[in-house]
């Protein structure tokens, strides 16, 4: 019984672990307006200020990660090229690239 419940736990554990990875959100650093850091790893999660956002696909090729009174708009262009913009509680706008 408690080897039962070790694993569920561990399967609980590894889901919500996975629960904010995207398939297909591009890794990339950049700041928006307001100084605020956007950091995402290939296929997610994506971080708002080292936070965990929560993000879904709107399509292939389109993004939205939402966290801290922001939402993150992520858009693969098909020269796979990464345009990201912030709208919410700081200033709206396009976020620039920090791999520069």
């Amino acid at each position: 019984m408690k080897s039962s419940l070790t694993f569920l736990l561990l399967l609980a554990t590894a889901t919500i672990a996975q629960a904010n990875s995207v398939e297909g959100v591009p890794s990339f650093d950049v700041e928006c307006p307001g100084k605020i850091i956007i950091h995402a790893d290939q296929d997610g999660p994506v971080l708002i200020n080292n936070k965990e956002a929560d993000t879904k696909a709107i399509s292939e090729r389109r993004f939205e990660a939402k966290g801290s009174g922001i939402t993150i708009s992520i858009v693969l262009a098909d020269d796979d090229s990464v345009t990201v913009s912030s709208t919410g509680k700081a200033p709206n706008g396009v976020c620039q690239s920090l791999d520069d």
